[in-house]
């Protein structure tokens, strides 16, 4: 069994794109144990070697990304609020009435937008967008605001965790989740040695996996991920891309990257022979760190394991655990089927 708490703790933790520190500080403390070799690079990726019981013939990268969507603080207005810029893909739904925390001080806040009292009939049917809110602190005027914040400060959504009757809610859990399972094997005696990279920056480009890809110089990667599960009652046939309760996600192509068929099938056969669920995308969308991953210098034969969950880039995420626990079983096996070629 995953250790929950500990994703709790991950996906408490804040670290929008750019400013990942409290989630590296975390990640650090729970793997310094089990390995010496342990590199925090000038981006700031951790970068792993876990030595297994046998060295294999070739170099095996598994990725996740540390970071989260969220906001940064573009102005402060007169009247005390906060203006704003998501950073990361964050919907303007997503971010409308919500709570919200700001800057290292953890200052509390809520997404505004005009009143619907005083809006007119076809604007109540509109999402603002997001270049129209403000967040409110409760601060009387400008000098009172900027007393607690500043420019440039990061933004992200304040949720509760829960685990409950198998599933999970919480904000972050893309990709605090692929951090866990990256941090259970590290823990875990390994059958080869493994490399593995905690990277920033996935939600702006990819940013901090292009680096660490090109630093380790793999000739193998599986990045672990959580990925849209659309299985909502309005969402029909392929648009459902994957669904919660239905096993790992294994992919075949996105917008990023076409992945490995020879690995998509053993990922696939590591399922049954682990006796977990698989399924696939029905979607040739989205994208995650394997996009710079595969083509990294002379090119990387990749795959990607997901975690199928609703609410992405959303305040409040859902995954079930029999995924997340299927997600787990898949990545190890499919790791030492890769190194045992």
């Amino acid at each position: 069994m995953l250790d929950y708490e500990l994703l709790k703790k991950l996906c408490i933790a804040d670290g929008i794109s750019g400013d990942e520190g409290e989630v590296r500080d975390v990640i650090l403390n729970e793997i310094k144990p089990y390995t010496d070799d342990i590199t925090v690079d000038k981006m700031g990726n951790i970068l792993v070697f876990k030595k297994g019981r046998q060295t294999p013939k070739q170099k095996l990268l598994i990725s996740a990304h540390m970071d989260e969507v969220g906001f940064i603080v573009t102005d402060i207005l007169e009247n005390g609020c906060l203006k704003f810029a998501a950073v990361g893909g964050v919907n303007d739904s997503a971010a409308f009435a919500k709570q919200v925390r700001i800057g290292k001080n953890k200052i509390s806040g809520v997404v505004n937008a005009c009143p619907i009292h005083v809006l007119k009939a076809d604007e109540r049917k509109k999402n603002p967008p997001i270049h129209s809110l403000q967040i409110d602190i409760g601060a009387k005027d400008k000098a009172d605001a900027q007393q607690y914040v500043s420019l440039g400060d990061s933004i992200m959504f304040d949720a509760l965790y829960e685990n409950s009757s198998g599933r999970i809610l919480s904000k972050a859990i893309d990709d605090r989740f692929g951090c866990l399972v990256l941090i259970e094997l590290i823990r875990s005696e390994l059958a080869y040695d493994i490399w593995f990279s905690f990277v920033v920056q996935e939600e702006v480009g990819l940013r901090g996996a292009k680096a660490a890809a090109f630093t380790i110089n793999p000739d193998s990667a599986i990045v672990v991920e959580a990925t849209t599960a659309a299985d909502i009652p309005y969402a029909d046939n392929e648009k459902k891309v994957c669904c919660v309760g239905n096993g790992a996600v294994v992919s075949f192509m996105d917008r990023a990257t076409i992945y490995d068929k020879q690995y998509y099938q053993m990922a696939m056969q590591a399922a049954k022979e682990q006796g977990v669920k698989a399924q696939t995308k029905t979607m040739i969308a989205g994208g995650n760190d394997a996009g710079v991953i595969h083509s990294s210098r002379g090119g990387v034969r990749t795959i990607a394991v997901s975690v199928p969950c609703r609410y992405l880039h959303a305040s409040s995420s859902l995954i079930s655990v029999e995924d997340a626990e299927a997600v787990y079983a898949v990545v190890k096996a499919v790791a030492e089927k890769i190194l045992n070629q």
